[in-house]
């Protein structure tokens, strides 16, 4: 996996390349119970309220501590282009969806070449603050696990399908 900070552009980039057929990559990031099995480092765990994958529409969910702690989020969808890209507005929130500003827009990008999928994740802070927060309570090492898990996931479903 690639990380790179830029505190200039307030950009974070991660490219990491699964194998596995972009279909089932896709999948994995836009159907909600694909996504509750993934979407969280462990011990922490995925929990969708609301999805709806179309431009203008939102993800509502939380990452649930063993210990039963929510840590709500909002993902409003801003474009899709179908199995190459898509890209939302993401911000933190309370049970009732009311933000925390700033948030952050992600933009992520898929392509495939020989059954093996490159995903590309660019997100942009609204303030170079958020984006230092943000690094500060580990992100880099969440989201480095929680792409471990799409990994394992990844795994069996090609294998289920293989099957």
């Amino acid at each position: 996996m690639e990380f790179t900070v830029n505190k200039e552009t307030k950009t974070v980039l991660i490219t990491e390349t699964f194998s596995a057929e972009r279909d089932l990559v896709w999948d994995a990031y836009t159907k909600p119970e694909l996504l509750d099995q993934w979407w969280a480092p462990k011990p922490w765990t995925s929990r969708t309220k609301v999805m709806d994958f179309r431009e203008g529409g939102r993800r509502f969910y939380a990452m649930v501590s063993p210990e039963g702690l929510e840590r709500w989020s909002v993902q409003r969808y801003t474009s899709i282009t179908p199995k190459t890209n898509f890209k939302f507005f993401n911000a933190f929130s309370d049970e009732n969806e009311n933000l925390e500003l700033p948030g952050s827009d992600w933009d992520l990008g898929f392509s495939e070449e020989n059954g093996r999928t490159t995903v590309t994740v660019e997100i942009y802070n609204e303030s170079l603050e958020r984006l230092e927060r943000m690094i500060a309570m580990g992100f880099k090492e969440g989201f480095t696990a929680t792409l471990g898990h799409l990994t394992e996931l990844l795994a069996t479903l090609t294998q289920d399908r293989n099957s």
